[in-house]
């Protein structure tokens, strides 16, 4: 975990002013370090018995976690070999080209910088999961949970990141109905960002650049003259090549 103090930047800041407002401090300057968040550390720190510096180490980073329980909330269902094996059959694909997809949709990692694993939740399958148990989700969708329910496939809802266990969350939180919670977490998992992957690939006609691993038409194909800026392209390639030799 990154060491940071007053007037730093990045997702290790953004992970740590996420806990101070779980925590009930607020988040007056997001995206930066400071004044305000280097108020609410150092009182952090002495109600916590540590030295008041306003920095943040390695000991605090774990005060941290343990107090906000960030990476308890869920129990995801972790990609395992087989998932990718099982992926690879269906489509005609070698095993590395499908491990270097996931890496690259999840941003070369699989999961969040506390500790959870990536998730995207599914408002199609939400839907089915809820017609499953007799439950109508026509009666319960409006405008205050849009971002839950799609009747069919759609992308459009996919906020990525934590905030698609905010997505989780609202979902299970609709009805006190235990099938409720059930169907919500029956419709978030870490296979789904292949899952999605998959279709989206089919969707776009970009198959035929993954079987031939030819992998900046494929990058091109589905993220367009802009995966020259985010370097996707790149990333393909050395994500293919390390997995190709485990």
């Amino acid at each position: 975990m990154q060491y940071i103090r007053l007037r730093s930047r990045g997702s290790s800041l953004s992970f740590l002013q996420e806990l101070l407002e779980k925590i009930g401090y607020g988040n007056p300057s997001p995206g930066y370090f400071g004044s305000e968040t280097e108020l609410a550390v150092k009182d952090f720190q002495a109600k916590s018995r540590l030295i008041v510096d306003g920095e943040i180490a390695l000991k605090k980073w774990t005060l941290f976690v343990e107090k906000t329980k960030a990476a308890e909330e869920f129990k995801a269902i972790f990609l395992c070999g087989q998932d990718f094996i099982d992926f690879a059959k269906r489509y005609r694909l070698c095993p590395a080209a499908v491990k270097d997809v996931n890496v690259a949709e999840s941003s070369g990692k699989g999961f969040l910088i506390d500790g959870r694993p990536k998730i995207l939740f599914e408002g199609h399958t939400f839907w089915r999961q809820l017609k499953a148990r007799g439950i109508s989700p026509e009666d319960f969708a409006n405008v205050s949970n849009e971002t839950v329910f799609d009747k069919d496939f759609s992308n459009n809802h996919c906020l990525g990141g934590v905030r698609e266990y905010e997505r989780l969350e609202k979902a299970a939180m609709i009805s006190t109905d235990p099938d409720f919670r059930e169907a919500a977490l029956s419709s978030a998992s870490e296979r789904n960002l292949v899952e999605a992957s998959g279709l989206y690939i089919l969707k776009n006609g970009c198959l035929v650049y993954m079987q031939s691993k030819n992998w900046v038409k494929f990058a091109l194909c589905c993220n367009g003259l802009g995966y020259a800026k985010n370097k996707y392209g790149e990333k393909m390639v050395k994500a293919f090549m390390k997995y190709s030799i485990n």
